[in-house]
């Protein structure tokens, strides 16, 4: 009994000892190079690299969207060039390199803090494959120059686009808070013929009579200097300064003298002429499907020395006789009356060119208790002066030749009323349609200086023959 009790009591001791040694070797750790170890460590890389892989997609779902939107919006084209540079190897085209940026972007962003990944989108371009590279050979390196930051679009240019001038009027307003000093030079010439018949015809080729006969011949400079600010985006203002300097040539033969020879009457003139102030403002933002459309109101004063200042060649009067020739002794340099000018400029940018025009209606202020000096100093009064109102429209193409220079061709008609004196027609005076073809060049030198040049042809008998304007506008 005694020997069956002690080998009970080792039976339960060895199964104790054997229940103590396997719990003892099931909390012994795996060595570090047993199998298990390597399992368990796996796993958790694997769990690691899916959850990355997870916030890698929805970031790259989140660029793709973007990448679409700016698509929609700018085009490929432009947004190639703005968002990627260029492959250093063949078979990559600009959106290519677009995409590949933006995905890279999203996979930096998604990965930042993530031990043995990528950090910048530099390192996830260069372990990415690149696109046509088979597997087992080594991708090409690509260089990629991005000059935003990625992601957010490039902030859209929505002043109108640049086109060489043919007229006063520009169609792109100045900047805001910058200043446009621009020095010009204008040369006009013109020459008009009149013949004049006095008296009575008996058979078709012989004439009873006097014959009047003026050839007129005037040559215009006018050196300006203009002023432009831009006050915001989309309104500026400029005020204008001439000086005139004219002279003119008058071939004539003096009707009722019976004279048979041919006198020249010469006359000029110069100083300042009619200061301008205009104010502009863009109304809408344009595309290539609406024009942009820019409003202006232009002020021309009277500080010039108006035609009725000049001495005319008229003894006593020049209404009714015919003590002179009627002439001014010298040529004025203004108008001699206030005007006001509202317009519209509007512009159509379709690639590569540009279509514009213009519309303006000029009205002039009449002028009461006008007279003019005769040529013994006395006055002679005219009474109310209303010259006629103008008119103009234009019309014109622009297209750019490169980044610096740019060509224009366009045509410009004014129509002129009659003026008026004491509420009647002055005799002789009718409508007048003034036709101008016009010609322009446009070369920048750089961002601060851009020379203009524009040469207009008249194709009516009342339009100047010939006009070229050349400016200099200055940006500071």
């Amino acid at each position: 009994m005694k020997k069956r009790s002690m080998q009970g009591i080792r039976n339960a001791g060895c199964s104790t000892l054997l229940l103590l040694g396997g719990l003892a070797q099931a909390q012994t750790p795996p060595e570090a190079g047993s199998p298990a170890a390597g399992l368990e460590s796996l796993q958790r890389e694997l769990a690691e690299q899916a959850s990355q892989l997870d916030a890698m997609k929805r970031a790259l779902a989140e660029q793709e969207a973007v990448i679409r939107e700016l698509r929609s919006v700018i085009g490929t084209e432009v947004l190639a060039t703005k968002r990627g540079g260029q492959r250093t190897g063949p078979g990559v085209m600009p959106a290519d390199n677009a995409t590949n940026a933006a995905t890279a972007a999203a996979a930096a962003s998604a990965t930042q803090g993530a031990p043995g990944l990528a950090s910048s989108p530099q390192q996830v371009m260069a372990q990415a494959p690149q696109p046509g590279a088979q597997q087992g050979e080594s991708a090409s390196p690509q260089t990629v120059a991005v000059e935003e930051p990625v992601g957010r679009p490039p902030e859209t240019d929505r002043r109108p686009p640049e086109v060489a001038p043919l007229i006063d009027q520009p169609g792109v307003l100045t900047a805001e808070g910058k200043l446009v000093v621009e020095p010009g030079f204008q040369y006009g010439y013109s020459s008009n013929n009149r013949v004049a018949l006095v008296g009575y015809s008996i058979i078709p080729a012989l004439l009873i009579g006097l014959i009047d006969v003026r050839e007129v011949k005037t040559s215009t400079y006018i050196e300006s200097i203009a002023l432009r600010y831009g006050v915001t985006k989309r309104f500026e203002i400029e005020a204008k300064v001439p000086y005139v300097q004219t002279s003119g040539s008058t071939i004539s033969r003096e009707v009722f003298t019976g004279t048979a020879v041919d006198n020249v009457f010469n006359a000029s003139g110069k100083g300042m002429g009619d200061i301008e102030a205009t104010v502009r403002y863009q109304l809408n933002y344009g595309n290539e499907r609406i024009p942009y459309f820019v409003g202006w109101l232009r002020y021309k004063s009277n500080t010039g020395k108006d035609p009725f200042e000049v001495v005319t060649d008229c003894v006593t009067r020049c209404v009714g006789n015919a003590t002179g020739t009627g002439l001014p002794l010298g040529l004025p340099t203004g108008t001699g009356f206030h005007a006001i000018q509202p317009g519209i400029t509007w512009l159509l940018p379709t690639d590569p060119a540009v279509f514009f025009g213009t519309f303006s209606y000029l009205h002039n202020f009449s002028r009461d208790n006008v007279s003019r000096t005769v040529l013994n100093g006395e006055k002679e009064n005219l009474g109310k002066i209303a010259p006629g109102d103008i008119f103009e429209f234009s019309f014109g193409m622009g297209l750019s030749l490169n980044e610096k220079a740019s060509f224009s061709i366009g045509y410009d008609q004014a129509i002129i009323w009659p003026t008026k004196q004491n509420g009647m027609t002055v005799p002789g005076s009718v409508r007048l349609t003034q036709g101008t073809l016009l010609v322009g060049y446009s070369y920048r030198f750089n961002n601060r200086y851009t020379l203009n040049l524009s040469v207009g042809a008249g194709l009516t008998r009342d339009t100047p023959d010939l006009q070229v304007n050349v400016r200099l506008p200055i940006t500071f």
